[in-house]
């Protein structure tokens, strides 16, 4: 059954909606008056939510690496409440392992949906948001898609993947008046922990576990994921959001001592990056830029 009321309340299309910040988002749309598609694998504790917040939820089973189902269910969405005007990609998962440890599945498996899923998901809701000429798409990156380590190697892939992706879209989709936003958060209390794979560990790499374990031995700094869905109140409630928005003071401070570090890189190496330029004509066989 189709459910509408005031024209003025926004729909959210939110994956990977029945845990953590996914969850927080559903919850914090709702008790704001808005509409929400909310799409998972398991939907049970999504249904809980539909008694309290009647017509106004709309779950929606889906495994969001499947490309041909997560098209219907976005026509489910606009056929159930005519419209999206934001989109969060969510869904995702961790493995941690160093690099020489993962299996292929396990690669694949991390970019199949951290990566992949949001790219399918962006496509199957572009036409109706440029039909529309507005909407918002969200996605959720991490402090994992600015900087690097030990064991996050192949999770940092696939969020710099996902950040590469949505700068290419953010472009592309302002021509058409929608707008996207990347959310780098920092830790949170959520069930990533306790769903975090681990990949079958190496000896050799053993001294080096041991030294990781003590750099992060020291007190937790996660925090309330209901600080985050506030924080997401404030950027769809913009009039500019930005591309990109960290969350959280302890990975801000590292985000901004690590891009001060490689800018000051880039200006010792300038010279010979420079000097690696020298324009020439085309050489004889590469034809015009035309053809």
């Amino acid at each position: 059954m189709t459910y509408s009321d005031n024209e003025n309340t926004r729909v959210w299309l939110i994956t990977g909606a029945s845990s953590g910040l996914g969850y927080e988002f559903t919850k914090k749309a709702l008790e704001s008056g808005d509409k929400v598609v909310a799409i998972a694998r398991n939907i049970e504790k999504l249904n809980e939510l539909k008694s309290q917040f009647e017509g106004r939820l709309l779950p929606l089973r889906l495994d969001v690496t499947n490309r041909s189902a997560v098209f219907s269910a976005v026509e489910t969405a606009i056929t159930h409440f005519g419209k999206l005007d934001i989109v969060i990609n969510n869904a995702g998962n961790m493995v941690l392992g160093m690099i020489e440890e993962f299996s292929e599945d396990e690669v694949r498996s991390q970019m199949e949906t951290n990566y992949y899923g949001a790219v399918w998901v962006c496509q199957a809701v572009l036409p109706h948001l440029r039909t529309q000429g507005s909407g918002h798409i969200i996605q959720i990156s991490s402090i994992g898609g600015l900087i690097t380590g030990p064991m996050s190697g192949v999770y940092s892939a696939s969020k710099f993947a996902l950040e590469g992706f949505s700068e290419a879209l953010a472009q592309e989709a302002a021509h058409f008046g929608i707008k996207v936003s990347i959310i780098e958060p920092g830790g949170y209390w959520t069930n990533l922990y306790l769903k975090m794979g681990l990949t079958a560990q190496k000896k050799e790499y053993d001294l080096l576990r041991e030294e990781l374990a003590k750099q992060n031995s020291t007190k937790s700094a996660d925090s309330d994921p209901k600080l985050a869905a506030e924080a997401m109140m404030k950027l769809v409630n913009s009039d500019n959001p930005p591309l990109r928005l960290i969350l959280g003071s302890l990975v801000y401070d590292l985000a901004i001592d690590h891009t001060e570090k490689r800018i000051s890189t880039w200006k010792e190496w300038e010279a010979v990056s420079r000097s690696a330029e020298f324009a020439i004509p085309a050489p004889e066989g590469y034809g015009s830029m035309e053809e």
